[in-house]
């Protein structure tokens, strides 16, 4: 049986991307990605698979990717595959309304 050890570093990175793909705010908060170049990369494969779709939840490269956009935004909350995205969809669920507020 494969067990996963606890950790309380649940979430691998937050990004906000714009209508482009390109970076506005990227935070990763692990090595699964430890270059810029590395990062760019993922963020670009991101955009690219969803930018087009309604859907708000994703499996790529391992991750579980739970997204959102709004107007010309797209907020992206990247996890273990292993974690449950209802905990991801939740998170960014507060995240528009707090950009708004700010």
């Amino acid at each position: 049986a494969c067990t996963v050890e606890p950790s309380l570093y649940t979430v691998k990175a937050v990004l906000i991307l714009d209508n482009d793909g390109d970076r506005l705010y990227a935070k990763y908060y692990d090595d699964t990605y430890p270059t810029v170049k590395e990062q760019k990369a993922f963020e670009k494969n991101i955009f690219n698979k969803t930018h087009r779709t309604d859907s708000e939840i994703a499996l790529l490269e391992g991750l579980t990717v739970v997204y959102k956009s709004n107007i010309d935004l797209f907020f992206y909350v990247i996890g273990s595959s292993h974690e449950n995205e209802e905990k991801w969809n939740s998170t960014l669920t507060s995240k528009p309304y707090a950009h708004c507020a700010v």
